[in-house]
């Protein structure tokens, strides 16, 4: 048997395979500029107040990485991750993919078709359990005879007993980290941060720093985003609070920012540019929309 103590030499030429870097999504440019590296086989956070669309994004990136991935969902339904998924693939909005969906024929077929290449796997159940988890692994490898690339887990404090209890929060941080060593798969678990300190209430719309991520688990994983959407410029604010192998700011006041689109869980480069048009005022009911393009 191989012992299990590893000189420098050999345990880097045995992990540099899930040290290397997740692949780039084009709509991060700015974060990636701020000297953040997201890698093969760490736990990463994604930490915001209420209501910052932390699901969304974590959707959109396994989505464009498009790595084989195992998204545990307590947080979100069945149908609303599914219809988020067809949203982000097609430019349609919810209500339009829902609208769709009821109405059947070819736009049922147009959404399911927009999710045939998807590699991602939900299980969905809340409270969110070891037991489940070590399931649902037990399946994807029956089913691939691999571990998924990516483990998603929305969120920490859907885990069954962690919703207020410190202890077990530490305790799903100490086994994510022991999952992603054992299985080299990325693990991204979203957390919450205050929102009630003097900072949620003075600048609602900054990144939350790194002291005012609940419990102090963000200092745990190997990368930290700490997350924040202006609702009226729909400019989203990703700030790294803690990377291991790389730079970051505790304060979040250094920021990469992007353009969010909440209707179609998309997420892309900000550029500011004056409106040279009028918007139109024709109004649309989604199924209308859906018969407008499919005429």
């Amino acid at each position: 048997m191989e012992s299990p103590i590893l000189t420098p030499g050999r345990s880097l030429a045995l992990h540099a395979e899930s040290g290397r870097e997740l692949p780039r999504v084009e709509a991060f440019e700015s974060l990636y500029n701020l000297g953040c590296r997201p890698r093969h086989g760490e736990v990463v956070m994604i930490a915001g107040r209420s209501g910052t669309q932390k699901s969304g994004l974590a959707l959109f990136w396994v989505a464009q990485m498009n790595l084989p991935t195992l998204y545990f969902s307590a947080d979100m339904s069945a149908f609303t991750a599914s219809s988020r998924l067809a949203s982000m693939a097609t430019g349609d909005t919810t209500e339009m993919v829902e609208a769709g969906m009821a109405a059947g024929g070819r736009y049922r077929e147009t959404y399911l078709n927009a999710l045939r290449d998807s590699r991602i796997t939900f299980s969905f159940g809340s409270p969110i359990t070891w037991r489940a988890v070590d399931e649902e692994l037990e399946a994807y490898v029956e089913l691939w005879d691999a571990y998924p690339e990516v483990l998603v887990f929305d969120n920490l404090m859907d885990f069954e007993n962690a919703e207020s209890d410190y202890t077990e929060q530490m305790a799903v941080m100490s086994n994510a980290t022991e999952l992603a060593r054992a299985t080299g798969a990325t693990v991204i678990i979203l957390h919450h941060a205050s929102d009630k300190s003097w900072e949620a209430k003075s600048d609602p719309w900054a990144p939350p720093s790194r002291d005012q991520v609940k419990g102090g688990l963000s200092e745990k994983p190997e990368l930290s985003l700490s997350v924040a959407l202006d609702p009226t410029s729909l400019e989203y604010r990703i700030a790294v609070i803690k990377q291991r192998m790389g730079p970051c700011d505790p304060t979040a006041k250094r920021f990469a920012s992007l353009r969010c689109r909440p209707e179609v869980t998309r997420f892309s480069k900000l550029e500011r540019f004056a409106p040279t048009a009028q918007p139109s005022t024709t109004q649309w009911s989604p199924l209308d929309a859906l018969n407008k393009q499919a005429a």
